[in-house]
């Protein structure tokens, strides 16, 4: 037998099988082979959520491999490097000042879950209850002090300056019909103080850690239209990649949906 004949058929053969696998990997054709999308996670939460995610996913023929981070800078960099092919363990906030900040190519596809930050008191049973110049308490970070005067505007008890979003302050507030009074607090600090206020805006951790449960004890209590829903980060490339669109049907199923409800207990809500 002539070995060029014999070598030559058998060598593009060959280059064919390995163009159409290169290209089955480049459009996102995990769900169909041995290669598992990398999900980039924080400890805690969100890799226990991410945990049903995958149990989930498998039914559809998405393989994931959960891959947890210790931090908050390294899951975006970890995906603007291809290291990872998704992240959930971000607000949109946190990622619009990570893009901004080191022009990343990423964005957010789909809503995860909300650890809310909710509005307490000791000395009132509702909203209806409040009295002219009542004296509130909001964080004193940037972040969650704009937080919880969007969540007092959303409720109707104020008015911020157009436009502002979740960098409010109290100076930034228009209109303030019941003469409301701001004390702002150390975020973990507030919940020792409630006792001495009439409302207080506080974030999840530190509500649980004082034994408020949010759905049960909160008087105002963020849903899942707030701007501070957790979210999937991809790379802008891949935002329409049949992958993604398999992880984001995994994570917004019903079976996410009731773990969330039943392991957090109010904690945490799913947002979509």
């Amino acid at each position: 037998m002539n070995r060029k004949r014999f070598f030559l058929p058998t060598l593009l053969a060959v280059i064919s099988l390995l163009t159409a696998f290169a290209a089955g990997c480049s459009n996102g054709a995990a769900p169909g082979s041995d290669k598992p999308l990398k999900l980039g996670v924080t400890a805690g939460p969100h890799a226990e959520v991410a945990e049903i995610v995958k149990k989930t996913a498998e039914k559809d023929g998405l393989k994931i491999e959960i891959v947890e981070f210790s931090d908050y800078v390294q899951p975006n960099a970890a995906l603007s490097q291809g290291d990872i092919k998704a992240n959930s363990f971000q607000h949109q906030p946190y990622l619009d000042n990570v893009v901004k900040d080191r022009k990343f190519e990423i964005v957010s596809v789909a809503k995860t879950i909300l650890f809310p930050m909710g509005i307490y008191s000791q000395k009132l049973k509702t909203m209806q209850d409040l009295p002219n110049g009542a004296v509130i308490a909001i964080p004193n970070d940037p972040t969650n002090g704009g937080r919880a005067l969007l969540l007092l505007e959303k409720a109707g008890l104020l008015r911020l300056k157009e436009g502002i979003g979740h960098t409010a302050t109290p100076t930034d507030i228009v209109s303030n019909p019941k003469n409301l009074r701001f004390k702002e607090l150390d975020a973990a600090q507030i919940p020792r103080s409630l006792g001495d206020l009439d409302l207080a805006a506080i974030n999840t951790n530190y509500a649980m850690t004082a034994g408020l449960l949010p759905t049960k004890d909160a008087l105002l209590l963020e849903d899942g239209n707030s701007p501070y829903a957790n979210v999937i980060a991809v790379q802008t490339k891949d935002k329409n990649d049949p992958a993604i669109a398999k992880l984001i049907k995994a994570y917004q199923s019903p079976e996410v949906k009731a773990f969330v409800a039943e392991h957090f207990k109010g904690a945490a809500i799913a947002a979509w």
